[in-house]
């Protein structure tokens, strides 16, 4: 039999080492007649209800903290609805900032992401505007004036002229690619790492202006720097080895070999760069180095590198659709309003792009990217968040921090910005 108070049956004994205080059916009043004394006038049958006036019965249990009662968001009631009793399920996550401290799923990470956009928006779209539009004026310059001329293709040309046409053309795009390259480096450099101060304000629910975040990111820059130009060498590197052999070989046959060995380091590429796709947050907010940053990533995406692999996709797919719907419609008009026209642009005749066609397309580019990165940034951090909520349990951590009611006050050293 059940010894909680409030749960013994009527009439039931009380068990062994049951404290006597506790109240309970009284025994006959005559213990020398057997006959029970019930009265006459009885109340239907499953009318019985307990005491409900002060003193006249049991008190009612408390529910245990952690199960689902009136202090957790629930109610009477399983499951916090309307009943008798208290729930069972778990209480409800907090959630101080853009994200319920809890392990998150897909739509709750980009969801996350978008948030953090609404409520810092005055932030986040100064840094990247101000990043994009910068960028986008030097690719602008830099394409104008600085990019070598596309190599022609001659349609009668023997086969090994023709080889060697396109590998003077793939010389000169790779060329031309460089600049480009290193503009989009250092603009992801400042974006990024302002950006990952803001979202980790954002989990806590504490407001960030972008002088805060930017006197906080800045010492961190070098080693941020370090680590993208690391990842970049890398990859460099490894489609390097993968594509020379057959490069080397010269022949058609050799160029089958180049195409095999690009997917294939194409393939480790993505494979490393999933890997390490977490080391940028681990560097900033944790306060490490680049090599204990990319480790570290290393240990926060084994056993779940198919999760990250997905969730970066979906990302990546979302924000190519958002681009490709914002930049259409601008280069559209840029070939309407550039001397080539639109009927140019179709026929792939006008190659020659002026400066309209050059301005309007880096408007549309500037827009694109003002809104799709800070959600890539996001998605980055939270992913970093969020495996360390299921390998660390630093939800605690990060409620402790933003000061959760039940959680203890911040201890030194606590907190997303020292993992």
């Amino acid at each position: 039999m059940n010894d909680t108070p409030g749960w013994a049956s009527p009439g039931s004994a009380p068990s062994d080492g049951q404290d006597t205080t506790v109240p309970r059916p009284a025994g006959p009043a005559d213990d020398t007649d057997s006959a029970p004394k019930w009265s006459p006038d009885q109340p239907p049958a499953g009318q019985w209800s307990p005491p409900s006036a002060p003193g006249t019965g049991p008190a009612p249990q408390q529910p245990a903290p952690g199960w689902n009662g009136p202090a957790y968001g629930g109610g009477p009631g399983y499951g916090g609805g309307p009943g008798p009793g208290y729930g069972w399920g778990p209480p409800p996550a907090a959630k101080p900032g853009v994200i319920p401290l809890r392990p998150l799923g897909v739509g709750e990470i980009l969801d996350g992401a978008v948030s953090t956009l609404r409520a810092h928006w005055r932030t986040v779209l100064g840094v990247t505007l101000a990043v994009a539009v910068v960028s986008q004026i030097a690719e602008i310059l830099v394409q104008r004036f600085l990019l070598p001329e596309p190599v022609a293709i001659d349609p009668d040309a023997s086969p090994s002229e023709t080889l060697s046409q396109a590998a003077d053309s793939v010389q000169r795009s790779l060329v031309s690619l460089v600049p480009s390259l290193a503009l989009t480096v250092i603009g992801t450099l400042f974006t990024t790492s302002i950006l990952t101060v803001v979202i980790s304000r954002s989990v806590l629910g504490r407001p960030v202006t972008l002088s805060e975040a930017w006197r906080e990111a800045r010492p961190r820059l070098p080693q941020l720097l370090g680590l993208t130009v690391l990842l970049l060498l890398m990859s460099s590197a490894i489609m390097t080895i993968s594509v020379l052999p057959g490069l080397l070989l010269g022949s058609a046959a050799g160029a089958a070999l180049a195409l095999l060995g690009g997917f294939a380091g194409l393939a480790v590429v993505i494979w490393l760069m999933v890997r390490f796709n977490l080391a940028s947050p681990a560097l900033m907010l944790e306060r490490r180095g680049v090599m204990p940053s990319l480790r570290r990533s290393a240990k926060l995406v084994a056993g779940a590198w198919w999760r990250t692999f997905g969730i970066l996709l979906l990302t990546l797919l979302l924000t190519f659709l958002v681009t490709l719907v914002i930049a259409v419609p601008f280069g559209i008009l840029a070939a309407a309003v550039d001397g080539g026209g639109l009927e140019g642009l179709l026929s792939g005749t006008g190659t020659d792009l002026g400066w309209p066609f050059l301005i309007i397309t880096g408007i549309g580019t500037v827009v694109a990217t003002t809104i799709t990165y800070p959600i890539s940034a996001g998605v980055t951090v939270l992913l970093y968040v969020d495996q360390r909520i299921r390998r660390e349990a630093l939800d605690l951590e990060l409620a402790r921090a933003a000061g959760v009611p039940g959680y203890g006050s911040q201890q030194p050293g606590h907190g997303p910005s020292r993992g």
